[in-house]
């Protein structure tokens, strides 16, 4: 992989950190005018090929065959868009699209062009969620599913004092269901599908959801997700069948380890100690995917989000979030 990176926030931050255990033979990153001492900063630190503060450019390197869309929800869309159409393959930082509509666009794109398209949501590659998967069947019928994560942001404070922050910001798709709620439903999906049906009720600010509880109903078990940015809560949550449970004490994106107890009360701590950074399990399986044109491992994973991205949409629309690409 030949890889250019868009932004320079916490998220991107992280990846470097992470980045020399990779696969990767070129590296470039974008910034903007605003962000040049601390891009050339970044780039100095962790060695990297190229450093743009122009878009069109960094599409017209031929050293790089794909693009990293990691910048604020709102623009992974027009960025990602960007780059198919400069036959870059994409991978787009959670979540991937604001719309169904953006999904659609961006897919048709992708089978037009035959390249490479991927959400990156750590909670599909993680080896405890590989764990979980194959722990399932020792619960018998699964019949409650309940996820909740939920983290006061101080971000929070300003939104009640009056500034509105991005991650609270309904022009620029914020929101705690596309935000720390996203990971639950993730997760679920990830499990277990598309659900029969979506009920979403909020607390809704100024537009915008600070928290809120969704309803995912597969027929013969219901999954509760919880997500809240104005409140905070220990991270609990569990899978219940008739014949056992497992309960889960960490955040859906970073799953290290899990309780298995079956109905007499036997227990098992399972541990899936990292020795990678969380971001190196995704990106391996990227690097396989886009090194080796995937496309079988890409549809695999580009139904988990279209149905997470149909499951956003319906839950917006019935709490009356718009965003500007609705």
């Amino acid at each position: 992989m030949k890889l250019g990176i868009l932004g320079t926030g916490m998220i991107v931050q992280d990846f470097l950190t992470a980045v020399d255990k990779l696969k990767i033979d070129y590296l470039a990153i974008l910034g903007t005018e605003r962000s040049q001492k601390h891009t050339e900063e970044l780039a100095e630190k962790y060695k990297l090929d190229k450093v743009y503060f122009d878009y069109a450019e960094l599409l017209q390197d031929k050293n790089i065959d794909t693009v990293y869309v990691a910048l604020p929800n709102f623009l992974h869309h027009q960025f990602a868009k960007q780059a198919l159409e400069a036959d870059k393959n994409v991978i787009v930082e959670k979540p991937g699209v604001t719309t169904l509509a953006e999904f659609n666009d961006l897919k048709k794109l992708v089978e037009e062009r035959d390249k490479i398209l991927i959400e990156a949501t750590t909670t599909h590659y993680l080896p405890a969620f590989a764990g979980i998967k194959s722990d399932l069947d020792k619960l018998g019928d699964i019949k409650i599913v309940s996820m909740n994560y939920s983290q006061y942001s101080h971000r929070y404070d300003a939104f009640k004092a009056g500034e509105v922050l991005p991650v609270f910001d309904p022009k620029k798709a914020g929101g705690a269901i596309m935000d720390i709620n996203f990971y639950n439903i993730n997760f679920v999906v990830g499990l277990f599908g598309k659900p029969d049906s979506v009920f979403y009720s909020a607390n809704i600010e100024r537009g915008i959801d600070t928290s809120g509880i969704l309803i995912l109903d597969y027929g013969n078990f219901k999954a509760v997700c919880v997500g809240a940015k104005d409140c905070q809560a220990p991270t609990n949550s569990s899978i219940q069948g008739d014949k056992g449970n497992i309960i889960i004490n960490i955040p859906a994106n970073r799953i290290e380890s899990y309780t298995l107890t079956d109905n007499d009360g036997n227990e098992e701590l399972k541990i899936f100690t990292p020795n990678n950074h969380r971001m190196i399990y995704e990106f391996e399986s990227f690097i396989e995917m886009i090194d080796n044109h995937n496309v079988e491992k890409m549809n695999e994973m580009l139904a988990i989000s279209e149905t997470v991205a149909k499951i956003l949409q319906q839950a917006r629309d019935q709490v009356g979030i718009v965003f500007p690409n609705d």
